[in-house]
């Protein structure tokens, strides 16, 4: 005897019910975040946006100005600066469609003997809606096409930066950067220098003017410039020099300069040579606790082409700290437009001088990440910290 009959539709797969359809839903939507990060995330993103408009407004009430007149004054402001932001076609189509949205649809009726004659107009207002989610359809695709084109360069520019740190007879070393965009104009390396078989090493750290693309690109510029001409044997003042000089060719009239840190560290000899083109002077920490501050060099690399460069000298012992970075660092600012400053930087510098560089950098970052908090990243930060090791020391 057979199995029973299954009824019609008895071994049918039920489907997922609506909470379950309406989770995944969610969950697709908001890519797992919860809601206090989408929060968090909203919030950054409209300070961004406020920035991005308000640079274009000048929100100055004039004496005797009317808080009304005020206000329309600047709002019509802001208008103009996003109006300005689109295509003039595009202009064209969010003015209509404005239009179109304050438009309802009317009718009128009227007698004619004793006939009721009537006449409607459609409602505008769904027209006008369409015409809006086609302008946002557009701008959409032109974002995602853009977040393309910064996710390659990004690949990119992390083929110009280390991806881990050179073995340098007698020195740990850890470095990392954080972009405040998806690309970035800071730059930093540790390489032995051509022609020398590892009896010096070759030290950067760069901050380019401004963010995203265009710095990027002007990094890109600097790491190339610095590995050909890092090549040609000769003091680190000539290297720094003709740098200069390549930089001032593609700066635009010193508007797009770069700051850096350029060293040549002698493990046989523990000297360091340096020359600091503008660059926030970076800090050895003594194991007695005394601090130098590295400020021999000359001006950003790119304003002045023949500009005159110095170099100093430092000789580092065991159990010293070399730290490296860039202006994203100390002025990293909480909510409050607070910056995290030097003096925080030198407390936490002397609480971690006993751990590793990679520990230590690991602790900077995250309390730099603290004292931000829920306020937007406006800057690179980029770290490179150096320890010496004594004989036979492996911490």
């Amino acid at each position: 005897m057979g199995p029973p009959q299954a009824g019609r539709g008895q071994y049918r797969q039920k489907g997922p019910g609506l909470s379950e359809r309406v989770g995944r839903f969610w969950a697709r939507v908001t890519q797992g975040m919860q809601v206090d990060e989408l929060w968090k995330q909203f919030r950054t993103d409209a300070r961004t946006s406020y920035r991005l408009y308000s640079q274009e407004v000048d929100a100055t009430r004039g004496a005797g100005m009317p808080r009304g007149r005020h206000f329309l004054e600047v709002s019509k402001q802001f208008f103009w600066a996003f109006l300005e932001k689109l295509s003039p076609a595009r202009r064209i189509l969010l003015l209509l469609a404005l239009v179109l949205m304050f438009l309802p649809g009317s009718a009128w009726h009227w007698k004619t003997g004793h006939s009721d004659v009537g006449f409607s107009t459609p409602d505008l207002r769904l027209y006008g809606g369409v015409l809006m989610f086609a302008l946002l359809m557009m701008e959409v695709g032109d974002r995602v096409v853009m977040k393309r084109d910064l996710r390659i360069a990004k690949e990119i520019q992390a083929w110009l930066l280390p991806a881990r740190a050179p073995e340098v007879p007698g020195l740990q070393i850890a470095f990392a950067t954080k972009p405040a965009n998806t690309v970035a104009g800071d730059y930093y390396d540790v390489f032995a220098r051509p022609g020398t078989e590892g009896r010096t090493f070759l030290m950067a750290v760069a901050d380019v003017a401004g963010k995203s693309v265009p710095a990027a690109m002007l990094m890109a510029t600097f790491q190339a410039s610095l590995k050909t001409l890092s090549d040609t044997p000769g003091p680190l003042t000539e290297l720094v020099a003709r740098m200069n000089r390549y930089a001032c060719s593609n700066s635009q009239n010193g508007r797009r300069f770069t700051t850096a840190l350029i060293a040549e560290y002698e493990p046989a000899t523990r000297r360091l040579t340096y020359v600091n083109a503008g660059h926030n002077n970076p800090i050895v920490l003594r194991r007695s606790g005394a601090v130098e501050r590295l400020d021999v060099g000359g001006m950003p690399l790119g304003i002045m082409d023949g500009a005159p460069y110095q170099s100093g000298t430092v000789t580092l012992e065991a159990g010293n700290w070399l730290v490296a970075f860039t202006d994203g660092v100390v002025e990293a600012e909480n909510p409050g437009q607070q910056e995290y400053g030097e003096e925080r930087l030198m407390t936490m510098l002397r609480w971690g001088a006993n751990l590793a560089p990679q520990q230590l950098l690991d602790y900077l970052l995250a309390d730099v990440d603290r004292f931000e908090a829920n306020a937007s990243q406006h800057d690179d930060i980029t770290l490179v910290m150096l320890k010496v090791q004594g004989i036979g020391n492996r911490e």
